[in-house]
């Protein structure tokens, strides 16, 4: 895959991606990061992620605060990348009280930022969103008792419910959801335990179960989290928190065919 210099690199191009039925390359990573101080700080990443994949994909926390400068140096590295590029928002993002804007901003920049929404690249689906906390299996919060309590597992519910109309728009055989927050407990193990329910919900994964087109789950946030680990109806997930990557090697990114 080599593609014209002089196009539009967040825009999908006739013959940049896989058709119906072949396998797409899918490049992931989370939790960027990036601050005020930095100077290009993931340019060799946007530049070079294009040998690697036909699609890029952000698992949010790419800011520290999600101020409007963060993002500005952020757009700097990602305007050198020649792939398409979906993302989420993630905590850091809402940190300012301004995520609309930085939505807005990377939207402008040619990502495609997925809060609900889902679209279709080579033949490949990719549906999600932040997602939100609220625990694991048996020790997930349930709606019982302060207002307060009930109002923040509405929360919960509202997001995963947002998720689930996202999957639900696809039609692809083939398809990838995008997350902040971990859907399983396995991959924010080595993590405290004592923070696990900040971590992810299993509301996000009991979600992803109901659609059996779901073929890859990736998410961020969890630093020291585990790498990989599986739904429980077996769809694969991983995270891809950047951290966490650098752990297993000097790649910025992790590529899966989908």
């Amino acid at each position: 895959m080599t593609p014209s210099p002089d196009h539009d690199p967040q825009t999908p191009q006739p013959g940049l991606a896989p058709g119906p039925g072949e396998r797409l390359r899918v490049a992931a990573v989370g939790d960027l990061h990036v601050g005020e101080a930095h100077d290009r700080p993931h340019r060799d990443l946007f530049g070079k992620v294009h040998h690697d994949a036909d699609v890029l994909v952000l698992c949010g926390d790419l800011t520290n605060y999600g101020k409007t400068r963060e993002v500005e140096i952020l757009l700097e590295d990602i305007h050198g990348c020649r792939i398409p590029i979906v993302g989420v928002l993630g905590n850091h993002e809402h940190e300012c009280g301004q995520p609309e804007e930085v939505a807005r901003l990377l939207c402008e920049a040619g990502v495609r930022i997925l809060d609900g929404q889902a679209c279709e690249i080579g033949g490949v689906g990719f549906a999600g969103g932040k997602g939100f906390i609220g625990g694991f299996g048996r020790y997930m919060l349930s709606p019982f008792g302060e207002a307060s309590i009930k109002a923040f597992v509405q929360e919960a519910v509202d997001d995963a419910n947002a998720i689930e109309n996202s999957i639900r728009m696809l039609r692809t055989e083939r398809s990838v959801v995008v997350l902040h927050y971990a859907p399983v407990v396995e991959t924010v193990m080595g993590e405290p335990p004592e923070i696990f329910p900040f971590l992810g919900s299993s509301r996000l994964g009991e979600t992803i179960d109901r659609y059996e087109n779901v073929s890859l789950v990736v998410h961020g946030h969890a630093h020291r989290g585990g790498p990989e680990g599986r739904t429980a109806r077996g769809v694969p997930v991983y995270n891809v928190a950047l951290p966490v990557l650098k752990t297993l090697g000097d790649t910025p990114y992790r590529v899966f065919e989908v």
